[in-house]
């Protein structure tokens, strides 16, 4: 008797498209080298359609004015700048998907929200055992970051499963506050033949999850990887799927997270939360600007302070260049933090259009605080760094720039340059440098000196006179 080869499917990894073959590039999306190979999924009477909490036959099509819009009120997750990223809080019914690197503090975030919230959360976990999160809850109790009684809140509620049928079903009788599942990637159902993580697992768990979400008004987080290039591992339909993207940055060897908002159904996602990871936990960074301004002696060169703006938040950060002559014949240019290729652009316009000659001289460039930065502003400030590391002369510390540096060495203006110089003065600088181009509000703090630079040798005469 011959056996049935087993029928199997091609996804795409980037945007969900099925094809019956290998394709070197998708279709839909126009990505190279995204299909994968996915068994066929079972059709199965018992899985989607037995967890439906109401049945779709009594839900009727309503009038935009009927929605009564007063039910969506706001959770609060006893972390304040979670919170504030979420727009005010999560919406009940929500499905939120936190990515990340592994060991940047995923896991470590998912358990201290129901630490603080004191909301009766079923914490579903594939990848620890219940004593694993019994220890890591201790351990956030003791370094005083969150209430003695915490550890032993019996609204807390791990369940140590993998198959999503099951966590559904607890979840049905708990009637849970919170869900919080770490991770999506561990998660299978027995309606599809294939591995757990793989692409039609993880989009068969995660539209499973979503409807129980909406069903039973019972908000999810769910804990994402992401693979080596920085993406959330899995089908890019995940993302689709879900209705709030948060995703983890910053070196595991650094302190420093931040929490970025990718998407949000529910709220904006031009906002960042900076954490610090401690041996007992992530602590909330109130004030980001006064972690990453300097932290040495004055009278260094090769150091200038950036105002930047990330998403509405106004940053204020340190800039380091080193400029030294090249060992080797050919010069080496290298950036951490900061595209490579706009340093090689900068390095370019200050030798056709200032004549500066760096061409055999080696330059490092490194963002203070471990931030990776692709605001234009901070153009400005990488020049006036390179410049003062070659020249050895240090820039004045209560100084900061703001700026876009264009082909033809002109200084170009920046969005909202208001805010900018406002965060400036609350820290205590005393000069800011921005383009002469820059339209600027008549109420600017009168404890900052706004100076404007057309070009940039207007910016080395500025600076650089005495040198």
């Amino acid at each position: 008797m011959v056996m049935a080869t087993p029928k199997s499917i091609w996804y795409c990894t980037n945007c969900g498209n099925e094809s019956p073959k290998w394709m070197g590039r998708c279709p839909a999306c126009g990505e190279w080298n995204t299909m994968v190979e996915a068994p066929v999924e079972k059709k199965s009477a018992s899985g989607a359609k037995g967890m439906a909490t109401k049945s779709s036959r009594d839900r009727k099509p309503l009038n935009l004015k009927e929605i009564d819009r007063s039910k969506e009120d706001r959770v609060l997750l006893g972390i304040p700048e979670v919170d504030r990223l979420l727009g005010g809080g999560i919406v009940p019914g929500s499905l939120v998907l936190i990515g990340g690197e592994p060991g940047i503090g995923k896991s470590t975030l998912s358990l201290q929200i129901p630490l603080n919230s004191g909301l009766q959360t079923l914490y579903v976990t594939g990848e620890e055992s219940a004593r694993q999160v019994k220890m890591r809850a201790e351990r956030l109790v003791a370094g005083a970051a969150l209430p003695t009684e915490s550890a032993n809140d019996s609204n807390t509620l791990v369940f140590c499963e993998t198959r999503i049928e099951d966590v559904i079903a607890q979840a049905g009788e708990i009637k849970p506050d919170l869900m919080i599942v770490d991770s999506v990637q561990t998660m299978f159902t027995d309606t599809v033949e294939s591995t757990p993580g793989s692409v039609s697992q993880i989009k068969e768990v995660a539209a499973m999850l979503l409807r129980f979400a909406k069903e039973s008004g019972v908000p999810v987080i769910l804990i994402g990887h992401i693979t080596k290039d920085g993406y959330i591992a899995g089908p890019k339909i995940l993302e689709h799927i879900v209705d709030v993207v948060l995703q983890f940055e910053g070196e595991n060897r650094g302190a420093y997270r931040i929490l970025r908002s990718i998407k949000n159904r529910f709220g904006s996602t031009s906002e960042i939360a900076v954490f610090e990871m401690t041996g007992t936990g992530l602590k909330e960074v109130e004030n980001p600007s006064e972690m990453l301004i300097p932290m040495h002696e004055a009278g260094l060169s090769g150091a200038a302070i950036c105002a930047t703006l990330d998403g509405t938040r106004p940053l204020l950060f340190e800039v380091q260049a080193l400029v030294s002559s090249a060992v080797y014949g050919t010069a080496q240019r290298s950036a951490t933090g900061f595209d490579t290729r706009r340093l090689n652009m900068l390095l370019a316009v200050l030798e056709k259009r200032a004549g500066f000659h760096l061409s055999a001289k080696d330059v490092f460039l490194n963002m203070a605080g471990g931030l990776k930065v692709s605001d234009p502003a901070a153009d400005l400030a990488v020049i006036a760094a390179v410049l003062s590391s070659n020249f050895d002369y240090s820039l004045p510390g209560d100084s900061c720039f703001a700026g876009e540096v264009g082909l033809s060495g002109e200084i170009r203006p920046v969005a909202q340059t208001d805010r900018r110089i406002g965060e400036a003065a609350r820290l205590g600088f005393k000069k800011i440098f921005v383009s002469s181009f820059s339209s600027l509000p008549d109420n600017l703090p009168k404890t900052i000196k706004v100076v404007k630079v057309a070009d940039v040798p207007a910016l080395v005469k500025a600076l650089f006179k005495n040198a």
